[in-house]
């Protein structure tokens, strides 16, 4: 759900150069991964709810913020999950150009759409088992990239990078951006609490081993890349990774064998990411319907598998809409919103400490109260350079800052048209013997 492995980070290095990329990916788990865990940790070990960000907000904040908090996850997923099969028909058009044309790319990104929207109505452990054996897959490429690099020191000679200096502000924004949506996602797991083994041992365990993970699977193939003399110009096109693969693997039998392989590779990240991630958005709206948030055919699930198959078939509805959008324009939006409700979670941190001290918590975030608010600092610091970007980037003809604004802004309008659904609920939890159900 945090990473796909290597794949995506190309504008990273594109943007800012070898020098400040590699920084940018050493220095964010650090500013926005871990104060991220480090909450995450505290919230979904005290409260291993279904649902998980949404109903720590709620129960901390109430139902307004509670509902805005799930209303701007979910419209951020709109944009996040358009994303993968972009990806996904990023690196396929590298294999057949016929995938090239906009309306070819597009069926490709249906597939991945439907392929795991069927994946995850068969229930949460198919989608664990595809997940675990797809990183180990997509991951081996550049662990070939990796070993084989440092041989071939030398042999780029000439083109060894664009300095640092080198990037624009512009850029330089641009590659943090794409960099923070490639460490972003850790609260995507806390919705499936309650189908997780030991919650609270679990999550602040997983949190601190991934962010390590991640970070050495991210740095580690491009120092190797960039020690091999090949300059981050050879970043700038989509799905570069294949191109730089290419040139590190060389050819056998005529055939670029690792340049096949990360393509290969890619598809697979972009439909494990999709995958796992359906999975945990798709229990937002089980867990509003069944708090009166929403309808309460949201709440259908499964007889076999308790998947939520309602919800899960509402929310592939909406991301397929977005199938066909710039990688860019969706970075930017889902970073904008995702962070919005990331902000959320922060302050519910802080609000849980003080009106509920004797809470247990399985773990806590160090420094007390002032440990509490201050780890949400350099998020908020980092979530500012996503609102400067947005004012760059139009959608649908609408300056992006604006547009961005207009989404939050419809989580009260809709918050307000679902106060009879609420009111039915607290009426019928009101009503002795009250018979409730899916």
């Amino acid at each position: 759900m945090v990473s796909g492995g290597t794949y995506g980070t190309e504008e990273i290095i594109h943007g800012a150069g070898y020098g400040h990329g590699i920084l940018i990916l050493l220095f964010l788990p650090v500013l926005w991964c871990l104060p991220t865990a480090f909450m995450i940790g505290e919230l979904s070990s005290s409260l291993p709810a279904e649902g998980g960000y949404y109903a720590w907000v709620r129960r901390g904040l109430g139902n307004l913020w509670g509902f805005q908090e799930a209303w701007l996850s979910l419209a951020a997923s709109i944009f996040d999950m358009a994303i993968y099969p972009t990806l996904f028909v990023i690196y396929l058009k590298q294999m057949s150009p016929w995938f090239g044309t906009w309306g070819h790319g597009v069926l490709a990104g249906l597939f991945v759409v439907v392929t795991c929207t069927i994946l995850n109505v068969a229930g949460v452990r198919v989608v664990g088992i595809t997940s675990l054996w797809l990183f180990f897959l997509l991951s081996a490429p550049f662990a070939v990239i990796v070993v084989m690099a440092p041989f071939k020191a030398g042999a780029f000679a000439g083109a060894s990078g664009s300095s640092p200096a080198e990037a624009t502000s512009l850029s330089l924004i641009g590659g943090v951006l794409v960099a923070m949506w490639n460490y972003m996602g850790w609260d995507n797991a806390s919705t499936v609490a309650q189908e997780v083994e030991r919650p609270q041992r679990t999550y602040p365990r997983a949190m601190i081993a991934a962010v390590v993970l991640v970070t050495i699977t991210y740095v580690l193939p491009f120092l190797a890349v960039r020690l091999a003399g090949i300059p981050s110009s050879a970043f700038e096109a989509e799905g570069a990774w294949a191109t730089v693969a290419g040139l590190v693997g060389g050819k056998i039998l005529g055939i670029e064998w690792l340049r096949v392989l990360i393509v290969m590779g890619g598809m697979m990240s972009a439909f494990g990411m999709f995958n796992a991630l359906v999975m945990s958005y798709s229990r937002l709206p089980l867990a509003m319907a069944r708090d009166g948030m929403l309808p309460k055919i949201f709440a259908k699930t499964s007889e076999k598998t308790q998947a939520p198959w309602v919800a899960i078939l509402a929310c592939a509805g909406c991301w397929a809409l977005c199938l066909g959008l710039k990688f860019e324009k969706l970075v930017t939006l889902d970073i904008m919103l995702y962070g919005a409700s990331l902000m959320l979670e922060f302050v519910t941190l802080v609000v849980l400490r003080i009106r509920e001290p004797e809470l247990k918590r399985g773990f806590r975030v160090p420094g007390g109260l002032v440990g509490a608010v201050m780890v949400g600092v350099f998020p908020l610091l980092l979530m500012s350079l996503a609102l400067v970007k947005s004012g760059s980037e139009t959608v649908l003809g609408i300056n992006g800052m604006v547009f961005g604004g207009m989404i939050i802004a419809g989580g009260f309008v809709l918050y307000a048209a679902t106060k009879p659904l609420r009111r039915s609920v607290i009426d019928a939890a009101a009503t002795p013997n009250a018979v409730t159900g899916d």
